[in-house]
C-alpha cells in the first residue's frame, strides 16, 4: 500500500507549477522613493483619555476638552473635532492641561498645564496652534479667570497670590494682589491656594477672590484695596447671583451657604441638600461640593446646580449632578466620576437672567448634555462617537474600497435592530460651532471594532467621522458561563481576531476562548440551529532516543500513546470552556451565525489563544491556527478538512528539518476496532476528530 506523507504532497504542488522565469526577467525597476511617502494622522476618534478640564465658548459654540497627557480637543457640529497636543520635553506629566479658557468669540483659546505654563492657543485656521506662552518661575498656578470681553486675565497660585496678564501681550502686567495684603492682620495662618476668581456681575473693577481654608475677599481693583472679607470654612467653589448683591459657595462638608456683600458677619442662609438626620437628629456627613452654578431664567425662578454632596454612609453611590428648581431637587445620577460641568444659558453675560437651558458634563469615560428645558432633565443623544470604549476595545479591522452597496446594508439592518433609546431630549445638540463639509472618499471606508463583551460594531468612516452602522453580539450565541473566579481572568467572548468578505458578505470571528464563529449576511430574520465542530488543535512530539512511554509536554501536545495515557488524556479533558445554546434559535436580521468551530481543552489545560484566522469565499473555505497547528473549514459542507500541527508544516529549508512520519505510527489500536479497519476508505475529517495526529520532536538533538 502507498503511503501518502505531506512533504509528498507539497511536492507534488511545487512540481505542478510552472518554473518561474529567470531573475534577469524578473527585474522591474524601481520608481518609488522613501520621501514619495509620508504616514501621518488623519483622524481621531472616541472620547479623550484621562480628560481634566473643560471650557465652552458661549457664542461660537465650541466645547475644548484637556487631558492629562496634554492632548487638546476641541469640538463642534459633528464633524468638527480638532486635536493637538502640548509638544514639551519636561518630565512625565508636565504637559498635563489643568485650567482651560475660551476667548469667547475671538478664536483664541488659554491653556494652563502642570508645568505651570500658559499657552495662548490660536484656532482661526484649520489646524490650532500656539501662538505664545507665559512661564511662571517661581509659584504654581491654582485658578484662572478671564471677564468676558475683557483685556485682562486673573491667575491665582498656589501661594495664595493674584496675577494680572494682559491678554494683548501676553505678558504678567506688574499688577499682584499678594496675600498677605487681602488677610486680617490678626490671622497667623496662611489663607492656602486660591480657589476661585471672579469680577462683580454689575462692576467689573470688584474682583472676588476665595481661598482654600474659607477665607473670601472682594477686592477693589481700582483702589488696590479690599472692599469686603467673609470666613467661611473649607471652600471648594463659589458662583455669583446674577443682580451682584449676593453670592453662593460650595464646601467640603457638603454644604451650600448664601452671603450678602453687605454683610460680613454670617452668612444669610446654609444648607445642606442631600444631608440625613440620624437619631441624635444631628446631620450625617456628607461629599465635597467640588462645583456649584447659581443661574436665574427670565421667570425669576434660581437654578441651582453642583456636583458631589451626597451622604458618605450610602455605599456604591454613584456620581452625580444634582440640580436645584423652585424647591425641587433632582440628582442625575453619572456612570462615571465627574471632573466638570457647565450651565448652558442663552445670554453670556453674567449680569442677565441667563436662562438655563442645558448641562455639559465631563465624565471620566463620557461626555453628557442634560436638557434643562424638558421635564425630568433627559439626556441630549450624543452624535461623536464616544462610545467607541463603551466595552474595552480589543481588535480592529480597517476595509477600504468596499462595494457601494455595503454600508446601506449594515445601515439598514442597524436601524432597524435598534429602536432610538427611550427618554431621550428632542433638543438639537448644543454643541455646534465650526464649519464642516463632508468631502467624502471616492471609496467607501468601513472600520469594525472588537469588543471584551463579545460585541462587534461596524463604523462608516467614509467622511472622517465615526457613525455606528450596525451592532453585532456574539455572546447570544452561546450559554452563560458560569463566574469567573477572580477578575483578571480574560473576558470569555473577547473578540481577538476579525475577518470580512465584503463582496460576499461573510464573516468569521474568533474570540478569547478559542472559539471561531462564522457569520452570514441576511435581510430577513431567521429561525435554526448553529452547528458546532469541536476540533482539537494538538499535536504529539516523540523522540527516537527515548521510550515511547515518555511524554513532552509542549504546547499543544496530546501526551503518549498507550492505553493507560489515553484513558488518563479522557479523564483530564474537561470539554470546551463555552457552550452553545442547542435548539433552533431566532436570529435578526444582519449577521446570522451558522457555524461555531470550538478548540476543547487538551489533557486539563485550556487551548491557546487563535493567533491567524482567514476566510476565503471563492472556495469556500476558513482557515484558523494557534501556535499548535492549523485548521482549514469547508463553510459550505461545514466540516473540517485539514488539522495538522505546526511542525508538519514546515518546510523542507527549515532547520528543524526532520523525516515525515505517519500519524498511525506508534499509535496503540484499540481492541475493539478491528485490525482491518485502517484498509477502509475513510473521511479526512474522522482521523481529526477522532484521532490525534503524530509528529516528530522538532529538535532531535534534544
Amino acid at each position: 500500500m502507498r503511503k501518502i506523507t505531506f512533504k509528498g504532497v507539497f511536492d507534488n504542488f511545487r512540481n505542478s507549477v510552472a518554473q518561474p522565469p529567470s531573475r534577469a526577467d524578473q527585474e522591474v525597476q524601481e520608481t518609488l522613493r522613501p520621501e514619495n511617502f509620508q504616514v501621518k494622522r488623519t483622524f481621531r476618534h472616541g472620547f479623550p483619555y484621562q480628560p481634566t478640564a473643560m471650557a465652552f465658548d458661549p457664542i461660537q459654540k465650541l466645547l475644548a476638552l484637556g487631558s492629562k497627557c496634554g492632548s487638546l480637543r476641541i469640538f463642534g457640529q459633528p464633524g468638527v473635532d480638532v486635536h493637538v497636543r502640548h509638544d514639551m520635553d519636561g518630565p512625565p506629566g508636565s504637559a498635563a492641561i489643568l485650567h482651560l479658557q475660551f476667548l469667547v468669540n475671538e478664536g483664541f483659546l488659554i491653556s494652563a498645564t502642570a508645568d505651570d505654563t500658559l499657552h495662548l492657543w490660536s484656532h482661526k485656521q484649520k489646524v490650532p496652534q500656539i501662538v505664545q506662552s507665559l512661564k511662571f518661575q517661581k509659584e504654581k498656578i491654582s485658578y484662572m479667570h478671564l471677564p468676558l470681553q475683557s483685556k485682562w486675565m486673573y491667575v491665582g497660585t498656589v501661594k495664595g497670590n493674584v496675577h494680572v496678564v494682559q491678554i494683548e501681550t501676553f505678558s504678567l502686567s506688574g499688577y499682584i494682589i499678594n496675600w498677605n495684603k487681602t488677610i486680617e492682620l490678626t490671622m497667623k495662618t496662611h489663607p492656602g491656594a486660591i480657589v476661585h476668581l471672579s469680577d462683580n456681575p454689575l462692576d467689573a473693577s470688584k474682583l472676588l477672590i476665595g481661598y482654600e481654608s474659607g477665607q473670601i475677599v472682594l477686592w477693589d481693583l481700582r483702589s488696590r484695596n479690599i472692599e469686603m472679607r467673609w470666613l467661611a470654612y473649607d471652600l471648594r467653589s463659589i458662583s455669583w447671583h446674577y443682580e451682584g448683591k449676593q453670592f453662593m459657595c460650595a464646601h467640603a462638608d457638603g454644604t451650600l451657604t448664601t452671603w450678602n456683600i453687605r454683610n460680613s458677619q454670617k452668612y444669610v442662609h446654609i444648607s445642606q441638600p442631600h444631608a440625613k438626620f440620624n437619631k441624635d437628629g444631628k446631620p450625617e456627613q456628607c461629599k465635597p461640593i467640588g462645583k456649584v452654578e447659581w443661574k436665574t431664567n427670565r421667570a425669576g425662578e434660581a437654578f441651582v446646580i453642583f456636583s458631589g454632596g451626597m451622604p458618605y454612609d450610602q455605599a456604591c453611590r454613584t456620581p452625580s449632578i444634582t440640580v436645584v428648581h423652585n424647591k425641587t431637587t433632582t440628582v442625575l445620577e453619572m456612570e462615571h466620576n465627574v471632573i466638570d460641568f457647565v450651565t448652558l444659558c442663552e445670554s453670556p453675560y453674567i449680569s442677565d437672567m441667563q436662562e438655563p437651558f442645558a448641562i455639559i458634563a465631563l465624565l471620566q469615560n463620557d461626555l453628557v448634555v442634560v436638557d434643562l428645558q424638558t421635564p425630568g432633565y433627559p439626556w441630549i443623544e450624543n452624535p461623536y462617537p464616544m462610545n467607541i470604549h463603551e466595552s474595552p476595545v480589543t481588535c480592529v479591522s480597517y476595509l477600504a474600497d468596499c462595494p457601494v452597496d455595503l454600508i446601506p446594508a449594515f445601515y439598514s439592518v442597524g436601524r432597524a435592530g435598534s429602536s432610538k433609546r427611550q427618554g431621550l431630549s428632542e433638543m438639537d445638540w448644543p454643541i455646534n460651532g465650526g464649519t464642516w463639509s463632508a468631502q467624502g472618499c471616492s471609496y467607501a471606508e468601513v472600520i469594525l471594532t472588537g469588543h471584551a463583551d463579545g460585541s462587534i460594531k461596524f463604523w462608516d468612516a467614509s467622511a472622517g467621522t465615526l457613525q455606528v452602522l450596525y451592532k453585532l453580539k456574539t455572546s447570544k450565541i452561546f450559554e452563560k458561563p458560569k463566574s469567573r473566579s477572580t477578575e483578571s481572568e480574560e473576558d470569555p467572548f473577547a473578540i481577538n481576531l476579525i475577518s470580512l468578505c465584503p463582496e460576499s458578505r461573510k464573516l468569521c470571528v474568533a474570540g478569547a476562548s478559542s472559539h471561531v464563529m462564522l457569520f452570514t449576511y441576511k435581510k430577513t430574520e431567521s429561525s435554526d440551529e448553529v452547528m458546532v465542530l469541536e476540533i482539537p488543535i494538538v499535536y504529539e512530539v516523540i523522540e527516537d532516543e527515548i521510550s515511547p512511554d515518555c511524554q513532552f509536554s509542549g504546547p499543544g501536545s496530546a501526551g503518549s500513546g498507550n492505553k493507560l495515557d489515553l484513558l488518563d488524556l479522557e479523564n483530564k479533558r474537561e470539554g470546551c470552556t463555552l457552550k452553545v445554546r442547542t435548539g433552533a434559535q431566532k436570529k435578526p436580521a444582519g449577521f446570522q451565525a451558522q457555524l461555531v468551530c470550538l478548540t476543547p481543552w487538551n489533557n486539563g489545560e485550556p487551548p491557546s489563544h487563535i493567533t491567524a484566522l482567514t476566510i476565503n469565499s471563492s472556495y469556500g473555505l476558513m482557515a484558523y491556527g494557534n501556535e499548535a497547528g492549523l485548521v482549514i473549514v469547508d463553510i459550505e459542507q461545514r466540516v473540517c478538512l485539514l488539522n495538522v500541527g505546526s511542525p508538519d508544516l514546515y518546510g523542507a529549508q527549515d532547520p528543524y528539518y526532520r523525516v515525515p512520519r505517519s500519524p498511525k505510527k506508534n499509535q496503540v489500536v484499540p481492541e475493539a476496532i478491528p485490525l482491518d479497519f485502517e484498509r477502509q476508505p475513510r473521511s479526512p475529517s474522522i482521523d481529526q476528530t477522532s484521532w490525534t495526529a503524530v509528529s516528530r520532536d522538532p529538535d532531535p538533538a534534544r
